[in-house]
């Protein structure tokens, strides 16, 4: 358990420390050039948002997976088995919670923009 909490870690590192790079990637105007105003902040921040809750998405999507492997391997030992529904049913309302993110996020980019 303590390996998947230490793999989950590292990934969440990897995708704070990777999203402004990912963002300058994304933004067609170099930052240099005159005549950027807020609203091309606010997109390129959104864009930001879109990308990292999409990935949070993917990495719930292979939480589920793993914790439906530790479910079949729990061998029926209980306490393994209890140990894996929890984390699908923790997985799910995160997922929940991403999905609903992300309809927030449209809907603000759609009725700002």
């Amino acid at each position: 358990m303590t390996h998947l909490r230490s793999l989950g870690l590292k990934l969440a590192a990897i995708v704070v420390c990777s999203a402004p790079y990912q963002a300058l990637a994304q933004i067609e105007n170099p930052p240099n050039v005159a005549g950027r105003g807020p609203s091309d902040l606010r997109d390129a921040i959104m864009k930001v948002i879109q990308k990292v809750l999409t990935f949070m998405t993917l990495i719930a999507v292979v939480m589920i997976i793993v914790a439906g492997i530790r479910y079949i391997i729990s061998q029926g030992e209980e306490s393994e088995k209890d140990k894996a529904k929890k984390m699908i049913i923790y997985v799910i309302i995160g997922l929940i919670i991403i999905l609903i993110s992300q309809a927030i996020v449209t809907f603000v980019i759609d009725t700002v923009a």
